[in-house]
Parts: structure tokens; sequence; C-alpha cells
């Protein structure tokens, strides 16, 4: 593996497609072929597009971290829907700087680590699957939260979201790991969002409607 260039991410050897899709992506390819075999050209043309589909929603492209000090990057792609002092309870105690993504069916919905640190909790809550660009989704829909430890000493929390289609969060880290800034850690599957809980002293360089790439928009910078 090598890194990119200005970063110290290593970049992923293979096709740009998350490996979590190719059991959807082969299910879909075959029934495709299976139809066009018996002879349904109808059928055949459906599913060669979902196959299409879904080798589109689980693109994984490579992305050029920034190596500034202090700096924060978004952890995933879509819409900032919000960026808010919340007094947090739930992960961390205090009032932090939340920041909210909502990742339509049409971003990559491969997630990264906003800054460099060391996963100090992870914490599953079931819930519901209200839609994912609403506020109520915080708190209840199906979620996984993920503590870091910043090595700067600041606490930073991201939350993955599931939504109303997404019925599967994936998070591939695990307490104690050390994590670099846009490094992949995780991803939701069909619609969803990230909460990113970050210092309340953190100056957002973001605002609600913007749109952001996971591992290359930068959210602030750390103090």
């Amino acid at each position: 593996m090598k890194a990119l260039p200005g970063s110290s991410v290593p970049t992923q050897r293979g096709l740009p497609i998350a490996k979590e899709g190719f059991p959807f992506i082969a299910v879909s390819g075959f029934v495709a072929v299976y139809c066009l075999a018996l002879g349904f050209g109808a059928a055949a043309l459906f599913f060669l597009a979902v196959t299409c589909f879904i080798v589109f929603f689980f693109r994984d492209p490579e992305r050029a971290i920034p190596d500034a000090e202090g700096v924060v990057v978004s952890p995933a792609d879509g819409r900032v829907l919000g960026v808010e002092f919340v007094d947090e309870g739930e992960f961390v105690s205090g009032q932090m700087l939340k920041i909210s993504i909502f990742m339509s069916v049409f971003n990559v919905h491969v997630n990264r680590i906003p800054a460099d640190g060391v996963v100090t909790n992870i914490s599953y809550y079931s819930g519901k699957f209200f839609s994912a660009n609403l506020d109520k989704a915080s708190k209840n829909n199906e979620r996984n939260a993920v503590n870091l430890d910043v090595d700067n000493g600041q606490k930073i929390v991201v939350v993955q979201v599931a939504g109303l289609i997404a019925r599967r969060i994936v998070c591939k880290v695990r307490k104690g790991e050390r994590l670099r800034r846009g490094e992949r850690f995780g991803l939701i599957r069909f619609g969803s969002r990230l909460d990113v809980y970050l210092p309340p002293d953190m100056k957002s360089e973001v605002s609600p409607g913007d749109n952001v790439l996971a591992g290359t928009s930068v959210l602030g910078y750390l103090t």
C-alpha cells in the first residue's frame, strides 16, 4: 500500500469499491445473467441497472487528505444539515460543537476518521429508522458512536446514524486502535447521516447547506 501525496493515509489495492458491496453486486449480476439466459430481456435489463446502481453506491474513491496541523476533515460525503452547540451527555459530558451531515443514496457512503487519535470507546444503540435528514434521527434512530481521543488531548465523537432506507451500520475499528485523519473506518448502507461532535472552541469552516467530501473537506481546526 502507498500513501497519497501530502498524506500518510494508505491507498487501497484493487477496485475502488467497498468490499461490503461485493455480495450485493454478485447476486444482482447473477440474476441479470440468469434472466438473460432464460430469454427475459426486460428483467435482465432491470437487474443490470440495479447492479450498476449498487456498484455506483459502493464506490470508494481515493481522497487527497489535508496534512495541515490540527485540521479536522469531514467524516462523510453529503450535505451539512446543521452546525450548532449542544450540551452533549450521551457520548461525552459538556458542551460540544455538533456538525450533522446527510448522505443521500447518491453520495459515497464510506466513512473516514476526522482527526488523528485513539479510539477510546465504541457504543451501539438500537433504535428506529426515521428519515436521516430529521433532527430526531440523531437521538431516536439506530446509531453507532466512535469516541476518539485526539493527539492534542481533545475529544471527538463520530456517530453513524441509520436512516429510513439505511438499515445496516458497518464499523470496522476497535477500541484502543490508533487511527489517522482520513482513514476509512466504516460505512452505512443506502442513505444515512453522520453527526460529529467537536471541541466547543473549534471554529467551524462549514455552514448548513454546504456539500462536503469525506477525508477532504475541512470542518475546522483544533486549537
